[in-house]
């Protein structure tokens, strides 16, 4: 109820102009990410993170371009089907949230993936009107200075996967031992289940089994990605059929060959 109120006030909020550009005015610069990149730090003893910009791109910094094809997709069926064409934020989400909210169904929010770039770098996590409204704005501010792809860039680069894992090379080499390039469809599927609650979710890793919750959730993105053309569904039942590395029934493949 508390995400339904908020998502109504914030949509009040917004048809003010008064308001709106009051607020933009107070926000940071969101056309500095054309040139820099933002690193998140995790301080472990203070349990608290934070953002530094680098004038340089990071070791670790991968660009949308050497990244499988697999993610990319898996994290926008799953996070935000329409990144492509919306201007931040997305209408039909926010509605289909508030109805699935007021049914006291579960559901894994309306943010974009725009709105939690602006969440992320430039925000704090308090959930407060304020906060969602600023968040808003941002998402609009990043969608008139930035391209999609930069954006989606960003995104993947700062998103948490873990406890103190921020980014898709540092998840990559933590569940699985591979670079993000090389990804396939049920990686892909995994690490795009994660990002709702990472700290969450990731008990499958832990007891190296998938939980009923996550094959649930995998089976429905990998749906997702064939209804989208972005698998066949020959790709989707072979992704299914195969175990995660991390796995205790994980079996390496046999590359040997008779004499």
């Amino acid at each position: 109820m508390f995400n339904a109120i908020m998502w109504v006030l914030t949509l009040v909020l917004c048809s003010s102009s008064a308001t709106y550009f009051y607020a933009e005015k107070s926000l940071p610069d969101t056309s500095a990410l054309r040139k820099e990149y933002p690193v998140v730090v995790y301080d472990k003893k203070a349990k608290t993170r934070k953002v530094i910009f680098k004038k340089r791109r990071p070791a670790n910094w991968y660009r949308i371009k050497n990244v499988s094809k697999h993610v990319l997709n898996a994290i926008i069926v799953s996070e935000d089907w329409s990144f492509y064409s919306h201007s931040g934020y997305d209408v039909v989400q926010i509605k289909e949230a508030l109805k699935e909210i007021f049914k006291g169904e579960r559901v894994r929010g309306a943010s974009t993936i725009t709105q939690q770039v602006a969440k992320n770098i430039f925000l704090s996590n308090e959930r407060t009107l304020w906060r969602k409204f600023r968040e808003l704005i941002l998402a609009i501010k990043l969608e008139r200075d930035l391209r999609k792809d930069k954006i989606l860039e960003t995104y993947i680069n700062v998103a948490a996967f873990g406890p103190d894992l921020y980014g898709i090379s540092r998840a990559s080499q933590h569940y699985f031992k591979t670079s993000p390039s090389r990804l396939n469809p049920k990686e892909a599927a995994f690490l795009a289940m994660l990002l709702p609650s990472p700290a969450r979710y990731a008990e499958s890793y832990h007891n190296r089994e998938l939980t009923p919750f996550a094959k649930t959730i995998i089976k429905s993105i990998l749906k997702k990605m064939v209804q989208a053309n972005m698998l066949t569904n020959k790709e989707s039942k072979r992704a299914l059929q195969a175990s995660l590395s991390f796995e205790a029934s994980f079996k390496e493949p046999d590359n040997s060959t008779s004499e």
